[in-house]
């Protein structure tokens, strides 16, 4: 079973976000990174189906050239080898990234490409079932279970009803959904392993944006709260105030 995961180099999800001096960017000094942890999942997951089926884990990141200690660490959990599209671009739309991703995916063979369901920052939930389309192959969003086998994959989503559970021909895209598994953390011989594993690398091209940010802003402080009254009796005047103030009624 020969499986390739996207991943994607984020801020680190406890870390406190500053916005940069053009007000379009996150200040990076001191800011530490992560493998988004939705495309960690997807990760854990494919090493988990190679250590019971065999076969390879390609992870493939586009990423800034700082992104090689996140490859490193993926190699480090147990993947086998990495593509590494370089780009000092902070910010692209999804179809563009989507299309950068094909691109470079077109005459790979795999059985399965994963995805998490959408990275922590942008929190755009769209890029995996873009590159799907891209590449005419059958998607399946936000999973929560996902075994393959004789060719074809049964995997379990989430659904509002509770859940729906899927087979698919392979090869097959899939997003992973929290629950799917576990990441590990890398042992002392998979970080050493992880220095001889080849990482191959390429340029993204030159695109023009499709989306462009203009701006970053923090979220408004927050204001004290107000008592209004107690019991039955305040219930009107709370109305009113949600109506008229918060504007939320």
């Amino acid at each position: 079973m020969d499986i390739i995961v996207c991943m994607k180099r984020v801020p680190d999800s406890a870390a406190r976000i500053q916005i940069g001096g053009d007000g379009r960017s996150i200040d990076s000094a001191g800011l530490e990174h992560i493998i988004s942890p939705y495309d960690e999942m997807a990760l854990e997951r494919a090493l988990q189906i190679k250590e019971e089926q065999g076969g390879t884990v390609t992870v493939v990141c586009l990423g800034a050239a700082e992104a090689a200690k996140e490859i490193r660490q993926a190699l480090a959990m147990g993947a086998d080898q990495a593509l590494h599209i370089k780009s000092d671009v902070g910010y692209r739309d999804p179809l563009t990234t989507a299309r950068i991703l094909a691109d470079h995916l077109k005459g790979r063979t795999f059985d399965m490409l994963l995805f998490g369901k959408q990275s922590i920052d942008a929190d755009n939930s769209a890029i995996g079932v873009m590159v799907a389309t891209l590449l005419d192959l059958p998607a399946v969003s936000l999973v929560t279970k996902l075994d393959a086998a004789d060719g074809k994959a049964t995997v379990e989503r989430e659904a509002e009803a509770g859940a729906e559970v899927i087979e698919v021909a392979l090869p097959a895209v899939f997003t992973a959904q929290r629950g799917l598994a576990e990441p590990r953390y890398p042992s002392i011989k998979g970080i050493m392993q992880a220095k001889k594993k080849p990482i191959e690398e390429a340029q993204a091209p030159e695109e023009a944006a499709l989306i462009t940010l203009e701006a970053l802003e923090p979220p408004p402080a927050r204001t004290g709260g107000r008592i209004v009254g107690e019991g039955v009796e305040a219930v009107p005047e709370l109305v009113r105030l949600l109506r008229s103030e918060a504007k939320v009624l």
